[in-house]
């Protein structure tokens, strides 16, 4: 489309707000009272926020490798509803959806992240478990621009100290490796070639691999390359893997791996989200673990972008 989410008015955010509880059959997010104190805050113009692999299915009460993941997103969003200052932006970055990406999926996705809505725009990216069609209508009261890449969902958005791509590496719904295609990855190299004055931080659900039995990019040479020519990138932020950690790539780009929100696949790794806060010419990576007595909780990675 691509289908990015506005931050709503008051007025609206309210409305939206009663329509949400009055279909939902969830817990209450955040008490009633707490909503006005969405809108009072301040925005930090540095900071970000990630979620990834949510993995949302129609039922609420859904559970999978022992985690619910309808509470999990629910406790990420009132923690992050709950920060001092608004993020610029918040990202989800695939597999929304539980396994499939059904309709009924994304309509109980709609309603957790809702009060997020008060917070900051939403700029969400599509995983192996999600599925475009439905994930498109699944929002139908926000309005969406004209497709900047046929059948993706990729966007640009600028912030004071970096450009954000978002590319869509969605290949078949519940089939586990990922790819971009050629039109993509030259459409990618074009916005890049087009900003080239400002760091650029590429958001992807899946990870970048060059094993043999590939579960990640298939196209994950040709994204290298672009890597090459395009000394302004400088991160390369994915998912997928449901895991959390930084490595830096040969060519000196960041590589950040998101912690998943819904669950974990080896017992004792965190879940949660990240938040990011820029620099001019690095960035912090925080992780928000949701055990708050995870030995890597409130760890902090402090990453120097590499020279032009």
């Amino acid at each position: 489309m691509p289908l990015t989410l506005p931050q709503l008015s008051r007025r609206e955010f309210l409305k939206r707000t009663v329509l949400t509880a009055l279909g939902a059959g969830l817990v209450e997010l955040i008490p009633a009272k707490g909503y006005a104190g969405l809108f009072g805050k301040s925005r930090d113009p540095h900071t970000f926020a990630f979620f990834s692999d949510t993995h949302i299915a129609a039922a609420p009460a859904t559970q999978f490798l022992n985690a619910n993941m309808a509470d999990n997103l629910a406790a990420c969003v009132r923690e992050l509803c709950a920060w001092p200052a608004k993020p610029a932006a918040i990202l989800i970055n695939g597999d929304l959806a539980f396994s499939t990406g059904r309709a009924e999926d994304y309509a109980t996705f709609g309603r957790l992240i809702h009060p997020l809505r008060a917070l900051a725009p939403l700029h969400l990216s599509l995983g192996n478990h999600d599925e475009r069609q439905h994930f498109w209508t699944a929002f139908p009261q926000d309005a969406t621009v004209p497709r900047t890449v046929p059948q993706r969902q990729a966007s640009v958005f600028a912030s004071d100290r970096a450009n954000w791509f978002l590319i869509d590496s969605l290949m078949l719904t519940n089939q586990t490796p990922g790819g971009l295609g050629a039109g993509q990855l030259d459409w990618l190299s074009r916005e890049l070639a087009a900003r080239p004055d400002r760091p650029a931080l590429i958001v992807c659900h899946h990870n970048l691999d060059a094993h043999l039995n590939i579960s990640g990019l298939v196209d994950t040479a040709a994204l290298e390359d672009v890597f090459a020519r395009h000394r302004q990138v400088k991160a390369f932020i994915h998912g997928h893997t449901h895991d959390w950690h930084v490595t830096t790539h040969a060519s000196g780009v960041q590589i950040i791996n998101l912690p998943p929100t819904g669950y974990v696949f080896q017992a004792g790794r965190p879940s949660g989200w990240v938040r990011c806060t820029l620099a001019r010419d690095g960035a912090e990576f925080e992780l928000r673990a949701l055990d708050p007595h995870h030995p890597e909780q409130a760890q902090v990675k402090k990453l120097a972008w590499r020279t032009t």
